[in-house]
């Protein structure tokens, strides 16, 4: 596995199974057991589902007695957050550019409204 946190990340979020467990941790902690529930699969495979989700930073368990709970480390997503705001700011800086050119287009009196036929 890279050695890169946000790849880490969101490789560890491109299985559906993944993003659906990271969803029900958002409401609190979970036991396997518990995640495992609504799942057709065993524990074991959610447990390795955990695994990955645990590689990659997103969760953490601990020990409370015999219980082991799952907890999420929703700092993470901090890191993904930045990495996706920085993109969204770039993507609607060109929009703004884009706008403007338009706008700067329909007010040029010389302008031709009428589209050019493309075959005559």
């Amino acid at each position: 596995m890279t050695a890169d946190p946000l790849s880490r990340v969101f490789a560890a979020l491109a299985d559906p199974t993944r993003r659906d467990m990271v969803a029900r941790l958002a409401a609190g902690d979970a036991t396997v057991t518990e995640l495992a529930e609504p799942y057709d699969v065993s524990v074991q495979a959610v447990s390795k589902h955990l695994r990955v989700l645990e590689d990659a930073g997103l969760v953490s368990r601990t020990r409370d007695a015999q219980r082991r709970p799952v907890h999420l480390e929703a700092e993470v997503f901090s890191l993904m957050t930045k990495w996706i705001e920085r993109y969204r700011l770039q993507a609607e800086e060109r929009y703004r550019r884009l706008d403007d050119v338009l706008r700067g287009m329909s007010d040029d009196p010389d302008a031709t409204t009428q589209p050019t036929p493309a075959f005559e």
